[in-house]
């Protein structure tokens, strides 16, 4: 087994910012192990595809021991499966509000931690999150309570983890974007959304796997949360 390519690991991979990271690791020759519920196999001899709800302890485990099995190495995990409803508040559903934190943060436990123990034995590693500006700045028209219950969550979680391995070699970090063109936004939504950004326009895929792929590389970075959102973080 070649174990000296550095492995990675992508929740909600099949499409959106999820497939555009699976590209951009690939494009710097990582071997990836890439998880979404509808999934499909891959072609790729250097990527597993793994179908299954990231929610599913069994199915976390799967993603790890996959990884271990195959490519003998976890180097990155990127937690980027998520979910996000815009209802008012008191629409919401005892079902959304169980899915949501199913996903965003039962599935990032899961997988987080197994991964971590993973890395521990390398005595390095790295984990970003996907989270949102949302959960730090929200807007006015864009109702996102339990988008910001979670991702505000998993912001925090990412400092404490990062203060938690420092000493252990693994960093951890988060890539917080704003509005991204993905098929999640129908084209007629588009010029609305762009508003958002004070640059005037929305993010695209590949604006995002820039700031992970940054992160990937900066060594000396950790605990960060990367505001990827044309200035929405910065005010208005």
């Amino acid at each position: 087994m070649n174990t000296q390519r550095k492995v990675a690991l992508i929740t909600g991979a099949s499409q959106g910012i999820g497939a555009g990271l699976v590209k951009a690791f690939r494009d710097r020759d990582y071997r990836v192990v890439a998880n979404s519920r509808s999934i499909k196999p891959s072609s790729d001899p250097d990527v597993i595809a793994i179908p299954g709800d990231i929610a599913d302890r069994a199915v976390a485990e799967r993603i790890v021991q996959e990884a271990l099995s195959r490519f003998g190495r976890i180097d990155t995990l990127v937690n980027n499966a998520g979910i996000f409803v815009a209802k008012p508040f008191t629409a919401y559903t005892a079902e959304d509000y169980a899915n949501i934190l199913a996903v965003n943060l039962t599935g990032f436990f899961h997988v987080t931690q197994l991964a971590t123990a993973a890395m521990e034995k390398q005595s390095s590693g790295h984990i970003v999150t996907i989270t949102t500006t949302l959960a730090e700045y929200a807007v006015e028209g864009v109702p996102s309570v339990l988008a910001s219950l979670t991702k505000g969550g998993l912001n925090a979680a990412t400092k404490s983890l990062a203060i938690e391995y420092a000493k252990r070699g693994i960093r951890v970090n988060a890539v917080a974007p704003g509005t991204i063109k993905t098929p999640m936004h129908a084209p007629e939504t588009h010029r609305a959304l762009a508003s958002l950004q004070p640059v005037g326009r929305m993010g695209e895929i590949g604006d995002v796997a820039e700031a992970v792929l940054y992160l990937e590389s900066a060594g000396f970075v950790t605990g960060e949360i990367l505001h990827v959102d044309g200035g929405q973080s910065a005010g208005h």
